[in-house]
Formats: structure tokens, sequence, C-alpha cells
């Protein structure tokens, strides 16, 4: 019989990722799977290891590759992860060890280390050692230390408590949107990506989440919305409990790297459409008015860097 696997790292892609990523991406150990999804009528490249398997999705579109990487994902536990962005190879064992002591979480949430795209020293520079899951401390949020990660006091595996959805809608955001939100700010998270997830939290999400997209009768994709927020709160709008721990945040050294490019280089969002997702599908929710309200006004600025974009490509 065919061992389970543990985790399955989720990759959307056309196909321009570097050899060294790829090679850096295949010195992951252990009972491990990788999900490249292509979209449709671009060249795949071919990868001689029984640990990937390759995929493409029926549309063009970060939001679908990355749906039907997640829906065929079969590991116990899923980490998404972009083309250029580099895992620590000892991320199974860490998930594996972290997920035994702590059963009822539902997230791993991974230290990230933001870095330069230029910056090819530190990109390529070994990876240090992970500390021993079992043997941290618990660090958490208290009245004598209530910034723990802000203070430099935290060496051990940090509570993180899901996203305050039961928040209030607050007009404020939407008559003064400059002022900036502060119903956001704390430990919780509104990501999936470089997160790992449990995998059968995520499969539920995903077919209300399907459910949710549905306009007159058929499911629409819009290609330049963003996936990693709308997925990482509809998981916690679906099981939210108010006040819940869901998971930890993991201490130095990083054990993801992420390659940081300017904004001028990352393709145009439009997230305020898959920010209404939440709000169609979880109405109850003050935090997701707040989000989507705020988000209203970058909507022009997307749309002028739209047209740049465009411009660039015919170029």
């Amino acid at each position: 019989m065919k061992e389970k696997v543990i985790l399955s790292i989720v990759t959307p892609t056309t196909g321009k990722y570097s050899e060294y990523w790829l090679e850096q991406l295949l010195k992951v150990k252990g009972n491990v799977e990788f999900v490249l999804v292509y979209y449709p009528n671009i060249p795949i490249r071919p990868v001689d290891d029984p640990r990937v398997k390759i995929l493409t999705s029926p549309y063009k579109g970060e939001m679908m590759q990355r749906f039907v990487g997640l829906l065929n994902a079969s590991g116990e536990y899923v980490l998404a992860l972009d083309d250029d962005d580099f895992v620590h190879p000892d991320i199974e064992n860490l998930t594996g060890e972290y997920f035994k002591r702590f059963p009822e979480s539902w997230i791993l949430r991974l230290k990230k280390e933001n870095i330069d795209f230029k910056d090819e020293e530190r990109i390529k520079k070994d990876w240090g050692e992970i500390p021993d899951v079992a043997q941290l401390d618990i660090c958490k949020k208290t009245p004598e230390n209530p910034y723990p990660y802000q203070q430099g006091n935290y060496t051990g595996l940090l509570e993180i408590p899901v996203v305050p959805l039961d928040n209030q809608f607050d007009l404020r955001y939407a008559v003064l949107p400059f002022t900036g939100r502060k119903d956001n700010l704390g430990y919780h998270f509104e990501n999936f990506n470089n997160i790992v997830w449990k995998n059968e939290l995520v499969q539920k999400a995903l077919t209300d989440l399907s459910q949710a997209t549905k306009v007159l009768g058929a499911v629409t994709w819009i290609p330049s919305t963003g996936f990693d927020r709308l997925l990482g709160l509809f998981v916690q709008a679906k099981f939210f409990q108010k006040d819940a721990i869901i998971g930890h945040w993991m201490p130095k050294p990083e054990q993801i790297r992420y390659i940081d490019k300017p904004p001028g280089l990352k393709p145009p969002r439009f997230h305020v459409i898959s920010d209404a997702l939440l709000v169609k599908q979880y109405p109850q929710y003050g935090y997701l008015w707040n989000l989507v309200i705020e988000k209203l006004y970058g909507v022009p600025r997307t749309l002028a860097k739209t047209v740049k974009w465009k411009f660039l490509e015919k170029r």
C-alpha cells in the first residue's frame, strides 16, 4: 500500500522558473509531493522526479491555477509556494513533528525572510538548522508582555489567533479611507501562501469557495484577482471560533525565503474582486466589510497599472 503523502507543495507556474529554483525545490526531503500547475496553451517543462505532479488548469489566471493545484493536493498538509520562492529542505519533518505535538492546530506559520530578488548571496545562503519543535516553549501575548514579537521576546512558538472576523463594520473606512484600518492589527494573518495548512480544512473550504464564485449559474474566474488573501480568510471564516488559537508561528532561522520584487515587476491584481467574494459568502462579519471598503479606493490605481502593464507586454 502506498504511503500517504505528508505534505503537498503547490505552485502555479508559467514554466519560467530558474533551474536553481527547481533544483532547490526537489531537495525537500521526506514524504512530499510537488504540484506544478500551468495555464492552457503554454509549453510544459518536464521534470524527472516521481514526486512531481504536473497539471494544466482549464483557464488562464492565478486564481484558477491555485484552485486546481490545491484541489489535487493529496497530502495531509499543504503549502502554497510561488515559483521563485524557496522552502527549507526539512519542511516535511518539521510539519510532521509540529502537528504531532499540536494535532488540533489548523496551521503552522513558517518564519519568512523577505529577500531582494537581486541578492543572490542571501538567496543561496545555506539554510540554518530548524529548532526541535518538540522542545520549543510556547510564547503568547500576556498583559505583562503584550507584544513579544515586536519586542524580540520570541524564541519559541508564538500563538496565532484566528482573524477577529466579528469586529464591527466601521463607517469611517468608507468616509475617511486614508486614515488606515486598525482592526486588522495583531498576530492574526489574512494570507494563505507560505503557511502550512491542514488539508482537510482546505478541501472543505474549496468546495464552498467554488459555490461562492457562481454568477448566474456559471463559475467565473477573473484572471487578475488574488487568491492568497481570499483563501486564507475564507478558511478562517468557514471554521471561525471567536478568539481561537489556530496554530503557532515558528522562530528563526527562516524556513521560507520570499523573493521580493519592486511593485513595477509584479502583475496588477484586483484584490477587491476576490475580497468581495468573502462578503458575498460571509456577510455577517464586519472585518470583511472593512477590508472591502478600504480596498475599493485602490481600484483606480490598479486600473492605471493594468494599462501600463499591457502596454509594456506589447512592447
